[in-house]
């Protein structure tokens, strides 16, 4: 069996090393337009920002060593220009030697990844880039060494986005993010201001809602794109290969494409959601490994599954880290789920272990079926160990009231005895049970307008001095008794405190008396960072 691969890095280097494992007598060849048939891609800001010293550290693997450990022969700086589906055939191009070849074959695997959108504007100007590869690493790394870059632009709040931007920081670089959306899309608005926030106190200036082409001028010494990526599909249409609406290839769940004998794996190829049922580009480094073992799984005879993804993934923003899994709450909307939300924020380790510091959790679920939509969680210690818990517990379909059941690990250096994820459950079983009633950041304008209300912030008057949301009078939980008379029984009670522990005791002191009360889900916290957000856009 002959087995050709167009394209290396996470798919296609993976493959073939599976491949191999499988079969000793498959003949297997690579091709790399590239000069790097496997990379760290992941890797690449943390090149530019000088936190990997060493280039060679990029390279997972080489055609020497490739070929040294599995007799794979990967050729790079070869591009594959054609399909010849019916015969079995590829047109190669040595892109060195200008030289142009067929290769026959008898299974072939696609794995051409993905570029980067081009935003025709920056046309005008000869000092933009973008990071895909190994060599937009050089290259970006040469023209900041070379000219001496001082202030540089970044357009778009992604992944890549918010990783250069920490790593350009680091080298002392005056760096402006320019996000076309109101909040950073990693995640979800609210959660979003968290990392907003953070940036900028960083140093780093964040225009959100703008427009590029408004912001670029001259007076940027270097300009990186990084708005999203379009699916390498040039071959798969050459071929007949079916695609989506978006221009992704469409794969079965054996990663089989719409020819026979031809796979497809990694940035170009959509899968399905795990929760929405949607296929979708899912361009992250742990779904294309996985593609890529299922797909020469098959193509060796095994008959392997690929189920799909939640698209969990986990950012490092300087010293904070964003993590997130499933579906976003804008997803959820545009789904039009019936669902419900909870916000928290307690610590992460016990509190009278040193430098505790919060986490900030949001667990979305489906009212109707109880089952987890999605999680989202921003913080500076095991936010991602919380995220990875979710994740578990949505890909077993775990009912969310069982996430207060979970046994999870507790020592004072790691957790409090109530895990962030058994509290999330904790609330949520209150929900359900009625026992407390919620509303949330987009509900208090318009309960500032309504005087038939009473918004009441239960933190101590020392809390309260610091800074309040508008309307709400402070009462503290510990004198809330002694001041129920104060309270109109006629009205509702919105109550607020610190990170949402307090409003909840609360609600549950004026439930007992009488009072139709509800708590803020996020607390304070969470409010002040989007107002912050707000205010400095």
């Amino acid at each position: 069996m002959k087995v050709i691969i167009v394209g290396g890095v996470a798919g296609g280097a993976t493959a073939a090393a599976r491949i191999r494992r499988l079969n000793e007598n498959a003949e297997i060849i690579i091709y790399e337009k590239t000069d790097y048939v496997s990379y760290a891609n992941c890797g690449l800001p943390y090149y530019i920002g000088e936190e990997i010293k060493d280039e060679r550290n990029l390279t997972l693997a080489t055609p020497l060593s490739l070929y040294s450990r599995y007799k794979i022969n990967a050729k790079v700086s070869h591009e594959v220009i054609d399909i010849d589906p019916i015969n079995k055939k590829v047109t190669v191009k040595n892109l060195k030697t200008e030289e142009v070849f067929i290769d026959n074959y008898d299974k072939l695997l696609l794995s051409p990844g993905a570029k980067a959108i081009n935003l025709k504007f920056l046309n005008d100007y000869n000092n933009v880039f973008t990071l895909r590869t190994v060599e937009d690493t050089f290259k970006i790394k040469e023209y900041i060494n070379i000219n001496n870059v001082k202030k540089i632009a970044i357009i778009g709040g992604g992944f890549i986005g918010l990783e250069l931007t920490e790593n350009l920081v680091n080298l002392g670089i005056d760096v402006t993010l320019i996000e076309k959306y109101e909040s950073l899309p990693i995640v979800d608005y609210d959660m979003s201001s968290f990392v907003y926030n953070h940036l900028t106190s960083m140093g780093v200036k964040v225009l959100l809602d703008t427009d590029a082409k408004d912001i670029i001028d001259d007076s940027f010494d270097m300009i990186i794109s990084s708005v999203g990526i379009i699916p390498n599909n040039t071959l798969a249409l050459k071929a007949g290969i079916e695609l989506d609406s978006k221009g992704s290839i469409i794969v079965n769940s054996k990663m089989e494409t719409s020819v026979k004998d031809i796979y497809a794996v990694g940035d170009a190829v959509s899968v399905k959601h795990l929760v929405s049922g949607r296929y979708q580009i899912i361009s992250l480094a742990g779904p294309a490994n996985k593609e890529a073992r299922v797909a020469a799984d098959n193509i060796c005879g095994l008959d392997s599954q690929y189920k799909g993804s939640l698209g969990s993934s986990v950012l490092k923003v300087f010293d904070l880290t964003v993590a997130k899994t499933g579906l976003t709450e804008k997803e959820i909307k545009e789904l039009k789920y019936d669902y419900e939300k909870v916000v928290l924020s307690p610590s992460t380790h016990a509190s009278y272990y040193p430098n505790p510091t919060p986490i900030h959790l949001k667990v979305m679920y489906d009212k109707n079926s109880k089952l987890i939509l999605g999680a989202q969680a921003v913080g500076y210690e095991f936010v991602e160990k919380r995220i990875d818990v979710i994740a578990t517990a949505i890909y077993s379909k775990i009912n969310v009231l069982e996430l207060k059941d979970l046994d999870l690990c507790y020592a004072p250096p790691y957790n409090t005895a109530k895990d962030p994820v058994n509290l999330a459950g904790f609330i949520i079983d209150n929900i359900e049970n009625k026992i407390v009633k919620q509303f949330y950041y987009e509900d208090i304008e318009k309960l500032q307008e309504n005087s038939d209300v009473i918004l009441l912030d239960t933190r101590t008057p020392q809390e309260y001095k610091r800074g309040f949301a508008k309307g709400f009078i402070n009462i503290p939980l510990d004198a809330l008794r002694d001041n129920l008379n104060l309270l109109d029984k006629s009205k509702k009670i919105y109550v607020m405190c610190h990170s949402g522990m307090r409003s909840y005791l609360s609600t549950r002191i004026l439930t007992e008396n009488g009072f139709d009360a509800y708590n803020f889900s996020g607390g304070y916290l969470l409010y002040n960072s989007i107002e912050k957000m707000k205010a400095n856009r």
